[in-house]
């Protein structure tokens, strides 16, 4: 039994004639009634009562048109999604993302993603230091990272986002939000917050390099794990912080920013493992891509 078998037989149980159920199958009708009789004669049952007007379904024929029915829908339900599997339509993929782009790309994305591609499920992991996130990709527990550089490891791919502008945050009441604009030797006798050290953030990193390139050592009071944290202590007066413009989006209450005088920035970019050939992934990408032009 094949599955033109079936589909035969259900054009003739529906039509009730196998002229009809004939032309309707883009043959002719002598084959037509030859493939049903095998169908019957495979099956050792008689599934139509013929006549020279019409078909009837026998009790066995009402039964089988019904399993019928459902085998063929379950097929072209199994070819569809294959379809849209192989087009990147459906599947599964897990983002995780930088705490400072948390708050601000992470959110537009996520509901580009979920409107473009609804039948995906799409899981997102913010709050992840670039360290974290390089692991998990190389572990295969995240298919997409959304992070800061640099990125050194053979088998990732990556590509640029766009580039975040470096600020101050301050306490609200603080004497450097009298200002407009701060640089960084504006900070020689303050207490910095920070990302957490040993490795960890990139964040971390720059925020000394700037220091010592102004020709002083960091007073860093405070490490924390997560950009939330940072700001929350800025706000509760515990020192002032350096972070990407993208920071601002949090809106923590006690909080101001300033822009920092240069051109000091950092750059977020996209790494995939290099071998992974998702679909999915592949089409989340260029959506990425295509939004960020829209919002640049």
């Amino acid at each position: 039994m094949e599955l033109r078998h079936l589909r035969y037989f259900v054009a003739v149980a529906e039509e009730r004639h196998f002229g009809r159920a004939a032309e309707r199958l883009h043959m002719a009708q002598p084959p037509l009634s030859q493939q049903i009789q095998q169908l019957e004669a495979e099956l050792g049952v008689t599934l139509l009562h013929r006549t020279t007007r019409r078909v009837d379904l026998t009790d066995a024929g009402l039964v089988y048109l019904d399993r019928a029915r459902a085998v063929l829908s379950a097929v072209d339900d199994a070819g569809a999604e294959a379809r849209r599997v192989a087009e990147g339509r459906q599947g599964r993929l897990v983002v995780g993302c930088v705490g400072s782009a948390t708050y601000s790309l992470l959110p537009a994305f996520a509901r580009v993603l979920r409107d473009e591609l609804p039948a995906v499920d799409f899981v997102f992991r913010g709050e992840m230091l670039a360290p974290d996130q390089l692991e998990s990709l190389l572990a295969r527990r995240i298919d997409l990272a959304l992070l800061r550089p640099p990125v050194e490891h053979a088998g990732l791919r990556v590509t640029a986002v766009r580039r975040d502008r470096l600020i101050v945050a301050l306490p609200e009441d603080h004497r450097l939000a009298r200002r407009k604009r701060l640089r960084i030797e504006d900070l020689r006798e303050e207490d910095l917050i920070v990302h957490a050290s040993h490795g960890r953030s990139v964040m971390y990193g720059i925020v000394t390099d700037l220091c010592r390139s102004a020709g002083f050592e960091p007073r860093i009071r405070h490490e924390v794990a997560e950009t939330s944290t940072l700001v929350t202590f800025v706000a509760s007066g515990l020192g002032v912080a350096v972070v990407p413009e993208p920071v601002a989006e949090l809106g923590v209450p006690g909080t101001t920013y300033r822009p920092l005088a240069g051109k000091q920035g950092i750059d977020l970019v996209a790494a995939v493992r290099a071998d992974d050939d998702s679909p999915v992934l592949a089409r989340a990408l260029r959506l990425l891509a295509r939004w960020q032009e829209r919002v640049l």
